[in-house]
Formats: structure tokens, C-alpha cells, sequence
């Protein structure tokens, strides 16, 4: 095969993630076995890889400093909930209960949700609760777009290590987000979307029926739609 530097890349990948995992294993050094050899000999393949644990992307976070949401939080809220959840319900960023506590969705929005879960008949044990960003933003001004180019990623690599089968975007920010669209919430949402083979189901955010309690009517009819899916996928 001639070398390309595509193909470079991939090999440099490859032995990046086989170096880990033989130190997962306590490995310390390398051999010529007839296991090595055969190792080595896949390093050009397609590599299936298990998806990380909620544990392990955790931390790697640690105590991010990434960007500078960093500077007035109080508590990273990395989020909550059953890590095998067939239902992931992720919001904007945390306000300041949730920022002072480190869970997602515990202030009046966070009520709210719950009431929301109940009502589709399941409970918070159930599901798993996230945010686009996982520090609060100054004053809950919405998130820059350093600042999710910058956490989202650790959002992304969550989804992969629940697999749920069902997402819900809660608002403009997650929507707009996990979509790559700036089209609005009242356009995105009625519907299922798909977001890498998961289907993904924008509605509004929690605190903005607080603000605007005339869309409950909207979001119920979404969550009516979300429980004729996920029963029938059961």
C-alpha cells in the first residue's frame, strides 16, 4: 500500500489506542510473540473500538480549564442519571442551582423537567440528563461558540458511551447545536430528527416555559410523539 499521509494518520491512531489499552491490561513492555505480530498486522484495518465509560470520560475532564467558563463556576456539572439509558434528555448549560449543587436541571427548570419525565412515565433513574456545556455561563447568558466548540466534544463522547436510542433536545442551543443548523426550535421541533442514527427530538427548554407557559401545549404534543416512538422500539 503506498503510504499517504491519511494512511499515516490512521496507523499513528491505531498504535495510539493500542499502546492504551495494553497499559489497561498492566502491560510493560513488547514482544515478538506470535500475538504481537498478529497485533501489528491489523494496524492498516478498520479498528472496532468498545465505547469509553461515563467514569473514564469524566476523568479525562477533570478539572477542565479549557475555556474560560472555568473562571466563576462553582461546580462542573458533568450530568446524571442511568448510564444506559435508552433516553437522553440534554440541555443548554447549568443555571445557578445547578452550578452551586454540580447536578443538571435541579432549580424551578429542573422541576419541571422532572414533571415532563413523569408524565412520558418515567422517572429520572430512567433517563440520562446532560448540557452542551457543562460550566454556567455569566448571568445564563447562552453559551459562545468558543465554548461549545470547546466542551461539546466531552457531550459527544458521552452519547457514544450510553448509546441511547432516543435523544431530546431541550431549546435552541442543544438543537442547533447537535444538528448544525441555526434554523429556530419552533421550526426544528414537532419532529425527529436524525443525529448520527440516534433520533433526536427538539422541543423548548424548560426555563422557557417558565417565561412562556402557553408552549407546554407545544412541548406535551412532542412528548406524545416521543412515547408513540419509544414504545414502539421496545
Amino acid at each position: 500500500m503506498e503510504p499517504t499521509p491519511q494512511n499515516i494518520l490512521s496507523v499513528l491512531d491505531n498504535l495510539l489506542h493500542t499502546f492504551r489499552e495494553y497499559r489497561q491490561k498492566g502491560v510493560i513492555g513488547y514482544d515478538c510473540s506470535t500475538e504481537a505480530r498478529e497485533r501489528i498486522a491489523q494496524w492498516y484495518q478498520p479498528l472496532v473500538r468498545s465505547p469509553e465509560t461515563l467514569d473514564a470520560i469524566r476523568k479525562d475532564l477533570g478539572n477542565c480549564r479549557r475555556c474560560g467558563l472555568c473562571l466563576k463556576r462553582k461546580h462542573i456539572v458533568f450530568g446524571a442519571g442511568n448510564p444506559h439509558a435508552r433516553l437522553v434528555f440534554v440541555g443548554e448549560g447549568p443555571g445557578r442551582d445547578e452550578d452551586l449543587q454540580g447536578e443538571p436541571f435541579v432549580g424551578a427548570a429542573g422541576e419541571l423537567l422532572t414533571r415532563i419525565i413523569q408524565a412520558i412515565k418515567l422517572t429520572r433513574d430512567d433517563v440520562y440528563i446532560a448540557n452542551i456545556v457543562k460550566c454556567r455561563p455569566p448571568q445564563n447568558r447562552n453559551p459562545l461558540p468558543d465554548e461549545i466548540d470547546t466542551c461539546v466534544p466531552f457531550l459527544k463522547r458521552q452519547l457514544i458511551a450510553i448509546q441511547p436510542e432516543f435523544i431530546v433536545a431541550l431549546g435552541k442551543v442543544a438543537a442547533q447545536t447537535l444538528l448544525g443548523t441555526d434554523q429556530a426550535i419552533s421550526r426544528l421541533r414537532g419532529r425527529f430528527h436524525d443525529y448520527n442514527g440516534l433520533r433526536l427530538l427538539p422541543t423548548y427548554h424548560p426555563a422557557y416555559l417558565l417565561r412562556s407557559p402557553e408552549k407546554k401545549r407545544d412541548v406535551w404534543e412532542d412528548m406524545k410523539l416521543l412515547m408513540r416512538e419509544f414504545d414502539h422500539a421496545i
